[in-house]
């Protein structure tokens, strides 16, 4: 029987009107026992809702709660899921917990493979260790997006590079979520050898029967550290095998457009870097469904950083002529002309994006040529120098590489590279001992385009 301790009662909630207090044991909720978040949530829907806790005294008791038909019980539990996490069964080939180097913290070499993770949090999931049962009460309490890491859909492949001998039914699994409707989105770990070439064509062209319920599926490269000790041999795509993948990608991109007017397919930000190639029109990704897997990240960095350049040039050009702006706007948008004159900040990045920080000093010259905006690519010395993307960069290499160094007024670093619920580091280095070690004021920045321009300028709200 589950059985969940209620950490704390919101003040003014049903609940505690209803006299639940902390400690107490939520058993049942409508009769029905309550297995996690989402039971919690389904039964709670009601007006008039049953509540059974056990008492610390030992005492079981039933209660009939009455709330507004959207309000929350107002009960907090101890884990958000109200259970444990689902661990992954999996020993894929590809998997970058297995490159992580030893010493870091217990939470980085946690698997998960948890469908209410997905739901919740957009986490990529196998489908290798869910029963039918899971899959019909993801149907029953309709969780979606469903976000699948398919690799490849040749049954046998799947199986080898999962490592895994129930890996093969993805596509029955796929069938019931598309003949229920459940939008989905799909994820390729791309592995030069292994479900590139062909078998990406077969893969893509199995998937994209699922379209449009199937909303999107991303292509990345494989990340290879350098900790692969008695690991399956991998090997790096090259330029020219970077372009063959966009070519592919385009190509099912067109009969994807004829068929459910989509693009379905997209290939990563990082294919088109190593090929050398321009990464495509905003328009091309749909909405950016899947800039988590740093598809169209770029893009939409471009058009919304010149977007905002666009947008205080026109104020420096309208010389107050009113009616362009809002007048709150307007004043903000002139402050961003006006701060901090002669402001010098340093801008890190991963080796993967130092274009992109080119265009923004490019971009930000348009408006205040007065502002020094000097780009430091850090080469990724923990993970290895073929991890280039900035969201795996290490306290300790940007220490050792910018000590000694004149960083200027500020250090921006991209919040992608910290914890997302504090201020740690993938090596547990905390902001504050970088800014310690030195010796500069850093701001956090977040990637959108306006907030990237007021971290630059030194503007906040």
């Amino acid at each position: 029987m589950h059985e969940h301790k209620i950490v704390s009662v919101i003040e003014a909630s049903p609940a505690e009107k209803a006299g639940i207090c902390a400690g107490d044991l939520l058993i049942r909720l409508n009769g029905e026992p309550v297995e996690d978040v989402f039971d919690y949530h389904y039964q709670a829907e009601e007006v008039e809702v049953s509540v059974t806790v056990r008492r610390p005294d030992g005492r079981e008791e039933t209660l009939t709660i009455e709330k507004g038909e959207d309000d929350d019980l107002g009960m907090v539990f101890a884990e958000s899921l109200m259970d444990d996490y689902k661990s992954c069964r999996n020993k894929c080939i590809f998997c970058f917990i297995d490159q992580n180097p030893p010493g870091m913290r217990d939470t980085i070499y946690f698997k998960d493979d948890d469908s209410r993770l997905s739901f919740l949090q957009g986490n990529y999931i196998t489908l290798t260790n869910m029963k039918e049962s899971e899959i019909d009460r993801i149907i029953r309490y309709k969780l979606a997006p469903i976000n699948i890491s398919v690799h490849t859909t040749n049954p046998e492949l799947r199986v080898k590079m999962l490592h895994n001998r129930f890996a093969g039914n993805i596509l029955e699994h796929i069938r019931k979520l598309y003949d229920a409707e459940i939008p989905m989105n799909g994820q390729i770990v791309l592995c030069k050898g292994w479900n590139d070439g062909d078998e990406l064509r077969r893969t893509i062209r199995d998937l994209l029967q699922f379209a449009p319920v199937m909303e999107s599926l991303s292509i990345v490269p494989v990340g290879l550290s350098k900790y692969r000790d008695e690991l399956c041999r991998l090997d790096p795509f090259n330029k020219e095998e970077s372009a063959e993948v966009i070519d592919i990608v385009e190509e099912f991109q067109k009969e994807a457009m004829e068929r459910c007017d989509i693009h379905f397919v997209h290939a990563s930000d990082e294919w088109y870097i190593a090929a050398d190639r321009e990464v495509p029109a905003e328009e091309t990704y749909d909405g950016y469904l899947q800039i988590e897997n740093g598809v169209g990240m770029t893009r939409l960095l471009y058009e919304e950083f010149r977007a905002a350049v666009n947008d205080v040039e026109r104020t420096k050009e309208s010389h107050g002529m009113r009616g362009l702006f809002a007048p709150k706007e307007d004043k903000k948008l002139k402050k961003l002309l006006k701060a901090n004159s002669g402001r010098k900040v340093t801008a890190i990045t991963g080796m993967l994006a130092v274009n992109v920080q080119y265009f923004i000093r490019e971009q930000l010259g348009r408006i205040r040529p007065d502002i020094e905006y000097r780009v430091m690519p850090i080469v990724n010395d923990f993970f290895g120098h073929n991890i280039t993307v900035t969201g795996l960069l290490t306290g300790q290499d940007i220490v050792a590489q910018l000590k000694g160094k004149d960083l200027g007024d500020a250090l921006l670093i991209p919040k992608c590279c910290l914890k997302a619920d504090e201020n740690i580091f993938l090596d547990d280095m905390h902001l504050s001992e970088l800014e310690s070690a030195l010796q500069v004021k850093t701001v956090i920045v977040e990637s959108y385009g306006m907030d990237f321009l007021k971290a630059i300028i030194g503007v906040e709200e």
